[in-house]
């Protein structure tokens, strides 16, 4: 038996990374999974290896109509919602406040605020109607710490923690848990993506942001997409059934602060700089 058996759910940015290894863990454990995302071919591939139990649905969740289509198609074919993952990402270059493009700022925010406001707007109804459903929303360490991503990430996931929150509030007093999952550094095409590489080779070439990151935080290996899927299978299961309005982080530890043994060096350059200085 799987922890999902019977479960229906949604996952957007379903074709790679979190996205799609959540959709194949949620798969292994039980779930009917359909898969949200742009890229038709990646969608479809991904829906055929899986079998009967995942489909796909082109979806840009930046566009109302799209996500309006995407819960009614899901529910003209299953009847119900118990799970909704809004996790579709993008990237964006790293630039000076100065120096920013709103164009790009427009665009980011469509998908990365816009589109989980748009999810959860055309979830709730038929989870209400339920009086049952997990909404689980991508966050990220950027919403807690500066320098982790750029200005309007940052800000961007800042809004859908606290978003996340607000619903939370809202919706869990007739049953429904809405609660985040903010990464670290996990290892995915995103950052090739915001470094201007298309999507399949951004997705093909991750070792160096693997090697990047395999000392960011104390436990000394990169994030793997399956990790943040574990958070997500735990939060879409009935284990997590009194867990509403939560932030889960899950970064290895990266948002604790500098490591402790850089610290440590810090210290000992500091304590022998020091020590120079007064011999001097």
């Amino acid at each position: 038996m799987g922890v999902l058996d019977g479960k229906i759910a949604i996952i957007t940015g379903g074709t790679s990374g979190i996205g799609a290894r959540t959709v194949e863990l949620f798969v292994e454990e039980g779930a009917t999974v359909v898969i949200a995302g742009r890229r038709h071919d990646a969608g479809q591939a991904l829906a055929r290896r899986l079998g009967e139990a995942a489909s796909f649905i082109q979806t840009d969740v930046a566009k109302e109509a799209d996500v309006k289509a995407l819960i009614d198609g899901t529910l003209a074919r299953w009847g119900r919602l118990d799970c909704l993952f809004n996790n579709a990402g993008r990237g964006i270059p790293h630039r000076p406040i100065a120096d920013l493009d709103i164009a790009e700022y427009d665009a980011l925010m469509a998908v990365l605020v816009r589109g989980v406001v748009l999810g959860m707007k055309y979830a709730a109804p038929t989870m209400l109607r339920q009086g049952s459903g997990s909404i689980i929303n991508t966050g990220s360490v950027a919403a807690h710490r500066s320098g982790y991503g750029s200005q309007t990430y940052s800000a961007a996931k800042a809004a859908v923690v606290h978003l996340t929150h607000c619903v939370a509030a809202e919706l869990g007093e007739s049953g429904i848990r809405v609660n985040s999952i903010s990464p670290g550094a996990i290892v995915t095409g995103i950052f090739g993506k915001g470094a201007g590489m298309d999507s399949d080779a951004a997705d093909r070439h991750t070792a160096a942001v693997a090697e990047h990151f395999a000392k960011a935080q104390p436990i000394p290996r990169a994030g793997l997409p399956d990790d943040i899927a574990r958070a997500a299978l735990y939060l879409a299961s009935d284990a997590s059934s009194f867990v509403n309005g939560h932030d889960i982080v899950v970064d290895g530890g990266l948002i604790t602060g500098t490591r402790f043994s850089a610290g440590t060096a810090s210290r000992r350059e500091l304590v022998e700089a020091l020590q120079d200085e007064a011999r001097g």
